[in-house]
């Protein structure tokens, strides 16, 4: 079996990870050590953190670090693993669409299967999200890589309307319609953790719904009874992996490795 027919295979065995009711429970790892322990520990997959992956190589979360640098990290987390993984690749790792096509090859490249793309922004006062439009584009540039290479990477469309204080379920729903039919063939709302708001989302969302667990979120298990196909960590493990007494939040500790203390 050549290297790419094992890509295809873990690509496909990903997606039918997917299973509204039975979710998919990533603990989210950010280098080769952290990946086989998750590994170890009996994860049916391995899914990046971007914010601990920058955070590791001495960069703040937030569109801060280079492809080459990610990716190269992302690589070595694929070649340490037997599972599939998932690369939390930001916005894309590109200033526009075609520039997001390039980083899907070379995320599949690096032995990866799936990605999150972002659709929020960073930039000091401006909008806190991409307009749909224009995400949109950069999903649909995602999905064109990588069926041209042959491989049905899962790309999960993540909407950070509930993260970023920018709207609620419509809007967020509105999006996810938008980017699903781009190309997309998961929708992650991270910050949403009301039940009464993820079963809406749950609901109204025509693809697997990937939540972020963690303090205030409910357990897998009432997750699991809400429909979820997906609960993921985030930055939670490594913020927790770094802390050397009462912890550091994430604005915190990615100020401090930014070089700016909030």
């Amino acid at each position: 079996m050549t290297n790419q027919d094992t890509l295809r295979d873990r690509a496909l065995a990903f997606r039918s990870l997917h299973v509204p009711g039975t979710p998919l429970v990533l603990p989210n790892a950010w280098d080769l050590t952290s990946a086989r322990i998750v590994e170890d520990a009996g994860a049916a997959a391995v899914a990046t953190t971007s914010a601990g992956l920058a955070w590791a190589l001495g960069a703040a979360d937030g569109d801060r670090l280079d492809r080459e640098r990610a990716l190269d990290a992302v690589g070595r987390i694929a070649a340490a693993v037997g599972v599939p993984v998932s690369a939390d690749i930001e916005s894309g790792y590109a200033r526009d669409a075609a520039g997001v096509g390039d980083t899907v090859r070379a995320v599949l490249a690096a032995g990866a299967v799936g990605v999150n793309i972002e659709d929020a922004l960073y930039e000091a006062g401006g909008e806190p999200l991409r307009p749909v439009d224009e995400q949109a584009e950069r999903i649909a540039a995602a999905r064109e890589a990588a069926d041209t290479e042959g491989v049905r990477l899962f790309v999960n469309s993540r909407i950070d309307t509930f993260l970023r204080g920018a709207g609620g379920v419509d809007l967020t729903l509105e999006r996810a319609a938008a980017f699903l039919a781009a190309g997309a063939d998961g929708i992650f709302v991270p910050g949403a953790v009301d039940p009464g708001t993820v079963k809406l989302l749950v609901e109204g969302t025509d693809a697997p719904l990937n939540v972020m667990a963690g303090p205030g979120a409910p357990s897998v298990a009432e997750l699991a009874s809400l429909g979820v196909a997906r609960v993921s960590v985030g930055s939670g493990i490594a913020q927790a992996a770094h802390a050397l007494a009462d912890g550091l939040d994430y604005g915190e500790l990615n100020a401090l490795v930014g070089g700016r203390r909030q």
